[in-house]
Parts: C-alpha cells; sequence; structure tokens
C-alpha cells in the first residue's frame, strides 16, 4: 500500500471521519497540491488543515558557506511556491512559508495552531531522517502526532526484495521484480479535491508575501534566462511535451544535441509532478503496446533507477557517508596534491582539451543541468582519465546540479567510478573522442558551447589537436590560446588507471581464495 511510516506507532488509525480537529501538512520536496499523498490524509482525517513551508536555515546556511549564493534552485522552489499558494488559496486554503531551521520551525508552528498532528511525506537522506526523528520527539513531548507517508518513490525501502529476502545489488533483477510487483493501484493518484473543505487559509499573523530571494540571503540566479519552467504547470507541460515523443526516447535519449530527455527530472526532484504520474503515463504506454512502447519501456526503466538507488541509500547507509559502495574500493590511492588540484580545476573550468568533455562542464555551469550521457562521460574522465577521487566530482555534481538528489547523485558517480552496486567494471574506460563521434557526431552539442571550435570541419572537432595546422589555422583555432592542448593523454591515463584500479583487483583475488 501507499502509506508507510518511520514508526509504527506513529500511523494513524485509518477509520472512516475525522479523528483530528487542526492538521498541519509540511510540504518539503512535494511541491503540487495533486496526487499528495501527506495532503491527501490530513485532508480527510482532520477537520481544518493548515499548509507549511519552511526554507530550512539547516539546508540553505551550508550552500551559501560554499559560496553557492545565486543557486537556481532555491530560486525555482520559491517560483513554485508561488503556484503552488496561489492553487490552495484557490481552494479555501493557503501556504504559510517560514525561514527557520524546521527542527525547530514544526513543532513552534505545531503549538501556535494548536495542530494535533502533522503530516509529512517521506524523505530517505540521512540529514532528513535526523531531522525529522528530532521534529517527531518534539511533538510527542507536546503529545501532538507526526505522521509520515511514502510519496516520492513507486516502491521504498523492503518493498522489493529477492526471493531469499534480501536488497538486490544489480538493478536488472531488480527492474523485473518491481514490473513483476506494480499494480495500478501503486500507480494511482491520490484524490485531493473531494477533501478540500478542509483547507484552513493562514492565520492574519501568518500571512505575506514570499521571503525575497535576498531576505533568503540569495542574489537572483539565471533561472529566467535558462527558461526553465516552474511549478505543476511546468512540470505538467512538460510532462504533456515529452509524451507526445516518448516512442523516440530509446532513440534520442544519448545524443545531446537531440530533443531525447524528459527535462523533468528538476520536477521530480521537488515535486511538482508526482512519480505516479510519470511512471503511470509510461506503464501505460507500455502495456497497449505499439510503436510508442519501446521508448515508453526504456524511460520507466530510468524511473526505477530511482527507486533502485533510493532502496540501496536506505540499506546501505554508509554510501552517503563517502564510502564506496563495495569497500574493497576504499583502497584506491588516487591522484593528490598540486597535480590534483591542478587537473579538478581543469575539469571544472572546462579546460581539459577534450571538447566533448568541456562543452558538457559549461552546460553544468551555465544551466545546472547536464545531459545524462554527458554526466557518465565526464565522470569517468574526472576518474579514470584525471585520477582525481570520484567524491570530489560528486559534490561538485551535488552543487550545480539542478536536479540533485543524493541518491541518484551517488549512484551514479558509484557507477562512473565502479565502486559502486551494478557499477561499470572498472576496466571498461570511456575514451572522450569516441564517445564524441559516437553521441555528437556532426560536433552540434560542442559547437554550441565551444564556439571557438564551430568552423573545425566534424573530422576535427572531436580532437582538435590532430587537425593539420592549416585546418587549425583556417578555423582559427590557436591550441594553447583559444582551446586548451589536452591535459592528458587518454592511452596513457587508461594505463595508469588499470594500474591503479589493481589493488581491487588484488582484493577480489584473495577473497575468492578465501572462500574457496
Amino acid at each position: 500500500m501507499h502509506v508507510a511510516d518511520t514508526s509504527a506507532a506513529a500511523r494513524p488509525p485509518y477509520r472512516i471521519g475525522r479523528q483530528f480537529d487542526r492538521g498541519l501538512v509540511w510540504f518539503r520536496r512535494d511541491l503540487r497540491a495533486t496526487d499528495h499523498a501527506a495532503l491527501h490524509y490530513a485532508l480527510k482525517h482532520c477537520v481544518r488543515v493548515w499548509c507549511v513551508f519552511v526554507f530550512d536555515r539547516d539546508i540553505l546556511e551550508p550552500l551559501l558557506a560554499r559560496g553557492l549564493k545565486a543557486d537556481r534552485r532555491v530560486d525555482f522552489i520559491r517560483e513554485s511556491l508561488g503556484e503552488l499558494d496561489a492553487t490552495l488559496r484557490a481552494a479555501g486554503g493557503g501556504l504559510i512559508v517560514l525561514h527557520d531551521a524546521a527542527v525547530r520551525a514544526i513543532p513552534a508552528l505545531a503549538r501556535e495552531l494548536d495542530a494535533q498532528a502533522v503530516f509529512a511525506n517521506h524523505d530517505y537522506e540521512p540529514a532528513a531522517d535526523t531531522r525529522d526523528a528530532a521534529v517527531r520527539q518534539s511533538l510527542a513531548a507536546d503529545s501532538r502526532a507526526f505522521f509520515t507517508f511514502k510519496d516520492q518513490v513507486i516502491f521504498e525501502r523492503d518493498e522489493i526484495l529477492t526471493g531469499q529476502g534480501k536488497p538486490f545489488s544489480v538493478f536488472t533483477p531488480y527492474k523485473n521484480a518491481w514490473l513483476r510487483t506494480v499494480r495500478p493501484f501503486d500507480l494511482r493518484p491520490y484524490p485531493i479535491e473531494p477533501y478540500l473543505e478542509a483547507l484552513a487559509p493562514p492565520p492574519e499573523s501568518l500571512q505575506g508575501p514570499l521571503p525575497s530571494l535576498e531576505a533568503l540571503g540569495f542574489a537572483p540566479s539565471n533561472l529566467p534566462d535558462i527558461a526553465m519552467p516552474t511549478g505543476s504547470s511546468g512540470g505538467h507541460a512538460l510532462l504533456e511535451e515529452f509524451t507526445s515523443r516518448i516512442g523516440d526516447y530509446g532513440r534520442r535519449r544519448d545524443f545531446p544535441a537531440l530533443r531525447g530527455p524528459s527535462y523533468l527530472s528538476v520536477h521530480l526532484r521537488f515535486g511538482t509532478v508526482s512519480i505516479r504520474t510519470l511512471a503511470r503515463a509510461a506503464h501505460e504506454v507500455t502495456l497497449r503496446g505499439g510503436a510508442d512502447s519501446a521508448g515508453a519501456a526504456t524511460w520507466l526503466s530510468e524511473l526505477i533507477w530511482r527507486d533502485f538507488y533510493f532502496m540501496i541509500l536506505h540499506h546501505h547507509p554508509h554510501v552517503a557517508a563517502g564510502a564506496a559502495f563495495h569497500p574493497a574500493y576504499d583502497t584506491i590511492r588516487w591522484r593528490n596534491g598540486a597535480t590534483a588540484e591542478r587537473y579538478f580545476d581543469a575539469w571544472r573550468d572546462a579546460a581539459t582539451g577534450y571538447p566533448l568533455v568541456d562543452a558538457a562542464m559549461l552546460q553544468i555551469r551555465q544551466s545546472g543541468y547536464m545531459h545524462n550521457r554527458l554526466r557518465m562521460v565526464t565522470a569517468s574522465f574526472l576518474v579514470k582519465d584525471l585520477g582525481v577521487d570520484w567524491r570530489r566530482g560528486e559534490q561538485y555534481f551535488a552543487d550545480q546540479l539542478n536536479d540533485f538528489d543524493l541518491a541518484a547523485n551517488n549512484g551514479g558517480w558509484q557507477w562512473a567510478a565502479s565502486t559502486g552496486c551494478d557499477a561499470q567494471p572498472w576496466f571498461r574506460i570511456f575514451n572522450p573522442v569516441t564517445q564524441s563521434e559516437k553521441f555528437d557526431p556532426q560536433g552540434r552539442f560542442i559547437r554550441k558551447y565551444l564556439p571557438q571550435l564551430a568552423a573545425l570541419p566534424d573530422k576535427y572537432v572531436h580532437a582538435p589537436w590532430t587537425a593539420p595546422e592549416d585546418v587549425l589555422a583556417a578555423a582559427d583555432v590557436r591550441l594553447g590560446e583559444n582551446y586548451p592542448r589536452p591535459l592528458v593523454q587518454h592511452d596513457v591515463a587508461r594505463k595508469e588507471t588499470l594500474e591503479r584500479y589493481a589493488v581491487v583487483k588484488a582484493a577480489a583475488g584473495k577473497m575468492n581464495a578465501a572462500q574457496q
């Protein structure tokens, strides 16, 4: 069933009628007023329901401390909250918006409203678990209940297990089990509209405009310039556009110059569209069959990866603490010192001399988005061409990506570094030039972000250093001046990486010998 709580004792008594006079819904990464588990149960079980969002200082202040003052994610949240508030007001309610540490603000607000129960949706990250446990304790000290619900995944925690009752560590068997388990009930929306009469407007003392970015300590970002659609309306518009071309998803998704992806990842991250809406749309197309079914099945598989990584985070929390999924990989000695700093800076600053890598790093810097194929290419390049610890890249993506999600980001980086579950084998190393030739054959993506290479023939745009001098001169490409020479030679770097990972091979050999 949809409902699952961190504490069996906190599960509400689901019987007909309303058990509470006053309830409070705490919005977090679920910024919509439709198909919302916590809102559904609060409206159904309370006479009056208030809604709150907290700009949590415990989340925002570390961003500011790392210099992320113009953070597109904070901008996105604020814009989406404006739409959410308007939707709730039109239905007779409204959104209370606070700027405080949520661990203090939620119990204090529940006390001020005399709410007997607070309703929220599960958040699976370790810091969120710690926060929610503290909130639960504070509320319980006031004799107030705290109910949380499954909402941001289809299946969570122990809902998909092997035949031996253990968590999966390989994706394909997990996906097959997921597909065998899923039923229409798991994908149906939570009804909200029948219960809207329970919505209560914020008390006058808690009404007011949304805090400005400046009041939150942030500067305006380039969110308007990159035309990122916000709120539920933006997410549903993207979904409608994507479903018109979902049949091509499998054929186009790996080519960054093509409109192949759904571009819905940021909306999934902040819950402006529910995962059930997306999974249902894909699942229904696959069941119908026809020309679009293969593309829809491929996209559904990507959504299942998301559930898989949340499950991994739950069962293996050490991955969120900077440890490799497979402990043997923690013995790898990554490059360090001045060379490591120089290599990382060149990677971050799009100055590696490999056009596809540099174009991708400019994409993330300028827009907060990076195409999924390029996430794999750039991660592999940092780890296996430059020999830099994957954790540094993981943190950079965490700071830059609009759709940053701890579980998926960690899973993706450990996949690329071969340290994770069901990862790329350590001896398989992406060649950045052949990846470029295969997935950006005409160099359209490269030319967009690296206009200084625009006049190069297709043959040389993937590896400018291989072009004859007269070709470089005709294209006005001056290696070492307006575009860098390669930071490393891939063939040499590949040999160094195989040597670096040899400790893992040795550890595996010892383990196998011990088991015989």
